[in-house]
């Protein structure tokens, strides 16, 4: 996977979770939970969105690398 595809990945996956939030504005080191006022199911529904999309067993212990985009974006590059 691409850090396009990633970053594209997100972006589907939260939009039905947080329909207004703009993922563009989320900095690269900015905790996307913080940054699109996420609360923590909205979290979790988005890593399991994330981990349906790409099959990837995504374990809670892993859950501080996907908080942020660059985070994010390593971890769906790197595995997948």
């Amino acid at each position: 996977m691409t850090t396009d595809e990633a970053r594209e990945l997100m972006r589907s996956v939260l939009r039905p979770i947080a329909p207004e939030a703009d993922f563009d504005s989320v900095m690269e080191g900015e905790t996307i939970q913080e940054a699109l006022e996420l609360d923590s199911i909205d979290f979790l529904q988005f890593v399991i969105g994330l981990a349906e999309a790409t099959g990837l067993e995504m374990p809670e212990r892993d859950y501080p690398q996907l908080s942020t985009v660059e985070g994010c974006v390593k971890y769906l590059t790197s595995t997948h």
